[in-house]
């Protein structure tokens, strides 16, 4: 079992120096790739068999386990911080965390590789006015408590995606968060604002992804799971929102989803300016336990958006259980409830009464060092 690296920022410009050395990612030809050659085939394969792994048949029993899933991962992060950082003793898995707040602008995409987390706990990170983060062909990956705000496209070039391969990038659309053939990622407690794209994007048959207690402001397009309609590999792709606080200034895509399964549970969308949650080409998406407040814009009531006529999207599954609908607002569920499931590890959601407690602490955290976070 391979050990877990902790390295330690102590100044922005350290930071902008080193990280491309170990953190490493690729794209598949056609996106952000100028040229894909053997290093990158070989990713994509590997890429694609962690997904067919983290892929679940029947994702109804990953819902009902969510909740017990995420405190047992709070709670064990929690107690690995109050240990003393390991040495470096070689490469792989990398827990990368800061000495001190700053601010770090990216003048290409922060590519990361499989096994790596950034953990902004203790300090005050901002990604900003420069390009975003970027999981392409990568497994095993948390991204946790950072702002990302204001962030541009970048025209790409030659880059070293791992240490021993350097390749050709195209440009970048601006998206905060991208996720490109990721599986198994855990984006938590994330500040996010105003980029020129996408605050996340998850495309290309991620899955296995979990977006969680973030605070989300001032942006049109919110996010975009599954990138077009000819793509129906993203039925592989599953992902939870959970715990997050949709805030002032947001117009649509909370989020806008293809192919896949999409559990939204316990969130707070107190603001929307056109629709809520979107989707076409027959995704499920399960709504648990959620608040909506309706904008006063009589047009704009409805929460949900189905990219099809009414004969086609009847049949998919958009389902509502325990949600809670103020100022008018409207949820058009459709295809009838999921079926029922029986496992061990069932935790219920919580009704949307309780959402505000539960998303009292989304988005980025204040920490102190030695005492709990």
């Amino acid at each position: 079992m391979e050990t877990t690296t902790k390295l330690r920022w102590s100044r922005p410009g350290s930071f902008l120096l080193v990280a491309a050395a170990f953190l490493a990612s690729a794209a598949a030809s056609g996106v952000n790739v100028g040229q894909f050659d053997d290093h990158l085939q070989k990713r994509k394969e590997l890429a694609e068999a962690s997904a067919r792994e983290a892929y679940r048949p029947d994702p109804y029993n990953v819902t009902n386990s969510f909740n017990a899933a995420v405190h047992r991962a709070v709670s064990s992060s929690r107690r690995e911080m109050r240990e003393r950082p390991r040495k470096h003793k070689k490469r792989g898995p990398l827990w990368i965390i800061f000495a001190r707040s700053m601010i770090i602008q990216l003048s290409q995409e922060l590519l990361m590789s499989s096994d790596k987390t950034i953990d902004g706990r203790g300090a005050q990170v901002h990604i900003a006015n420069g390009a975003g983060i970027t999981v392409q062909l990568a497994q095993n990956v948390i991204i946790h408590n950072l702002h990302v705000h204001d962030v541009k496209h970048t025209m790409g070039g030659l880059m070293r995606d791992s240490p021993t391969h350097i390749g050709s990038r195209t440009r970048a659309d601006g998206d905060g968060i991208s996720l490109f053939s990721a599986t198994n990622v855990w984006i938590d407690h994330i500040s996010m604002s105003n980029c020129e794209d996408g605050l996340i994007d998850v495309v290309q048959s991620s899955t296995g992804i979990t977006i969680s207690n973030c605070h989300f402001t001032n942006h049109n397009d919110v996010m975009l799971f599954g990138a077009s309609d000819s793509w129906p590999q993203d039925q592989i792709m599953q992902i939870t929102v959970a715990f997050n606080h949709f805030g002032r200034g947001l117009v649509q895509r909370m989020p806008r989803c293809r192919w896949g399964f999409f559990h939204v549970v316990n969130n707070d969308y107190t603001h929307w300016l056109m629709y809520a949650i979107g989707g076409g080409d027959a995704p499920t998406i399960i709504s648990q336990g959620n608040r909506y407040i309706a904008p006063p814009n009589i047009a704009a009531k409805v929460i949900t958006k189905h990219y099809a006529e009414e004969g086609v999207w009847k049949n998919w599954v958009w389902h509502t259980e325990d949600d809670l609908f103020m100022n008018g607002a409207i949820f058009n569920p459709s295809g009838g409830a999921p079926k029922q499931v029986d496992t061990n590890e069932w935790v219920k959601p919580k009704p949307g009464t309780y959402v505000t407690r539960l998303t009292r602490f989304s988005g980025t955290l204040s920490c102190c060092t030695g005492k709990p976070c």
